[in-house]
């Protein structure tokens, strides 16, 4: 299949087969080594769904030597809600959802039109959406080149390099692509690049957290990390690449005995449903008011804690943002909120995997870990924010960070000094 990169607006694309990427590759690899370049190059990759745990419980070397020659934390912690969009972005501007404006994975904002922002919708790639600063941008205000392959964000403001969602995509092609990015001379090769990997996610909400299938599927993303670390080495780019390896946010386990039924205390006509599973967010409608299904809700089930967007507890750091809905819920960890009784459904019975609880929550801590040049080695650091990761790719890249809510201390031990 062709390797192609989109391009920002009049620069040439440059397109490989994947065999021309790989003949590239081969025969830049020694070239590349003579280059008089010491700037540094950072790659973000995602894991989506990777539970803090799996580390130690998947077959998973690849990236136990990366965390062996770096820094690993206990756990990522994810922002509220601890879902896919939200967290992603906050990785890479280093703002809460609250103040990058992707509160959810669905979003209401009439502001900007009628149709909702989803994750699969036009709706994603119309920059409106999207507040903040990526760190690709940052990367090209500052004289670099970026590439983002799948990230959320990077088809609404694009990097100088980025690629259209496809998560048919085979993972080699995936590599492939980065790979042969950083093969381009060096007047063009990008600074920074992502790479995404879904299939920990999809095997998790298939399934359980828990099972073979989320095993089997971290170790294909494992292989694959491994065929990106060993093809920047064939590159002679290993002394100047630090690697980045993150999760948005981990799994828990529900089941149908863990269901709570929203028919059983407001009706549909009273409450415009943006959001609900592991996290309840409703606007009101048809002449019901802010207060009226509050009152409805609030207190009424034990796994259920219910605020009013304004009311919401200052930890959350959320509901200040006017496309956060009217009403919001958090769920106890397990629980999932339906929007009326399932119908010929044994109880008890497991269902898949589920995540949009609040962060404090340990199943929905995620990964990171880091090594490169600049990076202590066989460190294990505390349980991180995600918000402070920003931050601490602008250093290893030495850019000047845009406004964000990371703390640099978080990570200024994570250096060699």
């Amino acid at each position: 299949m062709g390797l192609r990169w989109n391009r920002l607006p009049g620069a040439r694309v440059s397109t490989w087969t994947r065999r021309g990427a790989l003949l590239l590759l081969l025969a830049c690899g020694w070239a590349v080594v003579g280059r008089a370049q010491t700037t540094p190059i950072l790659i973000l990759v995602s894991f989506d769904a990777w539970r803090w745990d799996y580390l130690d419980r998947v077959d998973a070397p690849n990236l136990k030597a990366l965390a062996a020659r770096g820094v690993r934390s206990e756990g990522l912690i994810p922002s509220y809600p601890s879902l896919t969009f939200p967290n992603h972005y906050t990785i890479v501007t280093g703002l809460r959802p609250d103040r990058h404006g992707i509160v959810s994975n669905t979003i209401v904002d009439r502001s900007i039109g009628a149709e909702r922002f989803t994750m699969s919708s036009s709706t994603a790639k119309d920059p409106r959406w999207w507040g903040g600063e990526p760190i690709w941008t940052t990367a090209i205000k500052q004289g670099r080149k970026s590439a983002a392959m799948f990230w959320p964000g990077s088809e609404a403001l694009h990097p100088t390099f980025w690629t259209p969602f496809d998560d048919k995509m085979p993972a080699s092609d995936r590599v492939a692509r980065v790979l042969a990015g950083l093969a381009l001379p060096a007047a063009e090769a990008p600074a920074f690049l992502t790479l995404y990997f879904s299939d920990v996610d999809s095997a998790a909400h298939r399934g359980s957290p828990d099972s073979p299938e989320v095993a089997k599927a971290a170790a294909r993303v494992d292989r694959s990390l491994g065929e990106l670390v060993a093809g920047i080495d064939r590159l002679g780019l290993t002394s100047r690449v630090t690697m980045v390896v993150v999760s948005d946010h981990g799994m828990a386990q529900t089941s149908t005995d863990r269901q709570i039924v929203l028919s059983d205390y407001v009706s549909e006509a009273e409450v415009e449903v943006v959001d609900a599973g592991a996290s309840l967010a409703v606007n009101p409608r048809g002449g019901a008011t802010a207060d009226s299904i509050y009152r409805k809700l609030a207190f009424k089930h034990p796994s259920l804690a219910v605020y009013k967007r304004e009311d919401a507890p200052a930890w959350l750091h959320y509901g200040k943002n006017p496309r956060v809905p009217a009403i919001i819920g958090l769920v106890e960890a397990g629980w999932t909120v339906v929007s009326r009784r399932p119908a010929n459904v044994p109880t008890p019975a497991r269902l898949g995997g589920a995540h949009g609880y609040d962060g404090r929550y340990r199943d929905m801590h995620g990964l990171f870990v880091a090594a490169g040049p600049r990076i202590r080695r066989g460190v294990v650091a505390p349980q991180l924010d995600n918000i402070h990761l920003y931050h601490f790719m602008c250093e290893v890249l030495g850019l000047r960070p845009a406004v964000n809510d990371g703390d640099p201390a978080q990570t200024a031990g994570f250096f060699v000094r």
